[in-house]
């Protein structure tokens, strides 16, 4: 009870002192009142920039009880709802990083799809083996579908903001795939084959193998987040 009276009488310091303002003089009003979301016409009195109420009238208000006992007067007056906003931007935590069953399912998936994609890509063109674009576009192809899936499944903020972050992947595989082929019709592939790590040093295969780690972690956890090389 103690601290339902304290948390309420901040509230009735806050709704009863009119701030910045000075009266020269007593005035009375009847004016609406405003306690724990219910409302009522009550007598004011200001005076010296305080404002006062009747107490009776705050009690019915309030649907509380007013009573005399002695030399004390006790008001009671019932705790307000606790209520929590819900905000479009700011949602729930635990919906926000928690990734749904089925999408992490998915992901892993087309995790799997994508290194299936980039691995035989990176050995042929490493060991000077011929590709072409429709070799290729087989595994593009099945790890696009595996996307598609993925965004099927994706039913959360936390599944949405892992599903950007799988697309990024995806595209930039694409792109690197893409560049490689390019380069083996324009037998510029070389310098990819002058050593066993030439192809994994480059900035752009350290950049995916980095994304492709960190999301197969991710996805694991069943927790999103967020790391620099996806995007």
């Amino acid at each position: 009870m103690r601290n339902t009276w304290c948390g309420t009488s901040r509230t009735l310091t806050v709704l009863l002192v009119a701030s910045g303002m000075a009266f020269a003089q007593v005035e009375h009003q009847s004016r609406t009142l405003l306690v724990n979301g219910r409302s009522g016409q009550a007598a004011i009195i200001q005076e010296n920039g305080r404002a006062y109420v009747d107490l009776e009238a705050l009690a019915q208000i309030a649907n509380g009880s007013l009573s005399f006992n002695a030399n004390r007067i006790v008001l009671t007056l019932p705790p307000s709802p606790v209520s929590t906003p819900i905000s479009v931007d700011s949602p729930n935590p635990a919906e926000n990083s928690g990734l749904s069953r089925d999408f992490m399912k998915a992901g892993i998936e087309e995790i799997a799809l994508i290194r299936e994609w980039g691995s035989p890509v990176g050995y042929a063109i490493q060991n000077g083996y011929s590709i072409t674009e429709e070799w290729v576009a087989r595994y593009r192809e099945q790890a696009a579908h595996g996307l598609r899936m993925a965004s099927v499944a994706a039913s959360t903020n936390a599944d949405r903001n892992a599903l950007q972050l799988l697309t990024t992947e995806f595209e930039g595989v694409r792109d690197w795939s893409n560049k490689l082929v390019e380069a083996r019709r324009s037998m510029d592939t070389a310098k990819y084959s002058m050593s066993a790590n030439a192809l994994r040093d480059d900035p752009q295969s350290q950049k995916l193998i980095a994304c492709w780690r960190f999301l197969a972690s991710m996805l694991g956890s069943g927790s999103f987040q967020d790391d620099s090389s996806c995007h």
